[in-house]
């Protein structure tokens, strides 16, 4: 209650609300949880840097420490040793290839299954891919690579062809719970109007699919392009390697240059981290929307 002036002169009772300050109580716990798993990113992070930076005999003496000399001679080396703008092109056709193929097909299978899991046989073939995520690659490693050498596919377009089949177990899974939330009366109207199932598809479909789209191509994106085990094991032509296995030249029998691999390291690092930088609220909004709904 608060006292005012009334208009005849008097004084009035008027209800005023009391504006009480929230108590923010901050868990100690969760902070220093998030700040020490923030460290396992960021010291690695900073020491690839600051040696990216550095010749090797400074590296020797001070590893952690800010180079004397910041110099871009290492980044020089790396992109004349790794043929950087011919092993980029073939990593970008190869991710590139690989994220429309696996939008396109995963999409519609995807599709197809979750409007028919009321069917034993299609309940059945769902389980069936899902449990393919549980399958460790090294166990199929050899017959992938003899099946692939005997087809005359052990090339940029058998990689991609690889990457779209083994990305479809955990693209079904989004894809499907995301499906799921999408409400069927909207496909029943369009096929009464005389559109076909591929048309429903195409049209109304797969543009509602669009975060979830942006999710699975970002993820296969990065997972393209920084993979190094499936393009060592499938690709035979040497002037067909991709960036990771460019990179691997700075391995040596005895020693390893490490200055110059980080600084290669930071080159391919910096296109994924600008796709990631603004896509990823793409990237979190349809993981959340596909485990939600």
């Amino acid at each position: 209650m608060t006292t005012v002036t009334a208009p005849g002169g008097g004084r009035a009772l008027v209800d005023q609300p009391i504006r009480r300050k929230k108590l923010h109580r901050t868990n100690w716990w969760l902070t220093a949880l998030v700040a020490v798993l923030s460290l396992t990113i960021l010291v690695p992070l900073y020491f690839t840097i600051v040696t990216a930076f550095k010749i090797p005999t400074e590296l020797a003496e001070s590893g952690f420490a800010l180079p004397s000399r910041w110099t871009l001679k290492n980044f020089q080396t790396a992109w004349t040793l790794t043929s950087f703008p011919k092993r980029m092109m073939t990593s970008a056709i190869v991710t590139v290839g690989a994220v429309v193929l696996t939008l396109l097909s995963n999409s519609f299978v995807s599709y197809a299954i979750s409007r028919n899991m009321h069917r034993k046989w299609v309940k059945a073939l769902y389980f069936y891919f899902i449990a393919a995520m549980f399958v460790p690659f090294p166990i199929i490693m050899l017959p992938v690579v003899k099946d692939t050498a005997l087809l005359g596919i052990d090339n940029e377009a058998g990689l991609i062809l690889l990457y779209v089949v083994f990305g479809l177990s955990f693209n079904m899974m989004l894809y499907t719970s995301y499906l799921k939330s999408m409400p069927e009366e909207i496909e029943e109207s369009a096929s009464i109007d005389g559109a076909g199932r591929w048309t429903v598809f195409w049209k109304i479909v797969f543009p509602l699919l669009a975060p979830m789209n942006a999710t699975v191509g970002i993820l296969t994106c990065v997972w393209a392009w920084n993979d190094f085990l499936l393009p060592l094991v499938i690709l035979t032509d040497p002037g067909t390697q991709t960036l990771p296995l460019a990179q691997y030249v700075f391995q040596g029998q005895f020693n390893t240059n490490y200055t110059v691999a980080f600084a290669s390291y930071l080159l391919a690092m910096a296109p994924m981290l600008i796709v990631y930088i603004f896509s990823q609220k793409w990237v979190i909004s349809g993981v959340m929307r596909g485990s939600s709904k």
